[in-house]
């Protein structure tokens, strides 16, 4: 099942420090409710393979809607191997690398109190 039309996401955000270890991963997405200056944030992300690590905005519940992946938290050493239908939750100001293994599509809802 088509996720419908999604734009490119490049990886320059600064606040998300991006660093790409292994490939060259392509995200594209689309903001369903929410994005900038609001406190939340709705939306469909898609990522082909590679490896990056980035620091997380905002607290996010997310879900595979298909593919497979490998989410490491910095802080604690502990990673979450993902794949369809898998939920996971990550907080504000998280560091973590992302092992895409296999493109992966993902649901999110977002929240930042003072806004994205």
């Amino acid at each position: 099942m088509a996720p419908g039309p999604l734009t490119p996401w490049p990886f320059d955000s600064p606040e998300s420090d991006y660093v790409i270890r292994e490939g060259t991963p392509k995200a594209s997405g689309r903001l369903d409710a929410g994005g900038p200056g609001h406190p939340t944030r709705l939306g469909i992300w898609h990522c082909t393979k590679g490896i990056f690590d980035c620091t997380e905005q905002g607290d996010e519940m997310m879900t595979i809607l298909s593919g497979r992946c490998r989410l490491t938290d910095h802080a604690t050493g502990e990673t979450a191997t993902l794949g369809p239908g898998d939920t996971h939750f990550t907080r504000d100001g998280m560091r973590v690398t992302w092992q895409i293994d296999e493109d992966v599509t993902k649901v999110f809802f977002g929240h930042k109190p003072g806004g994205f």
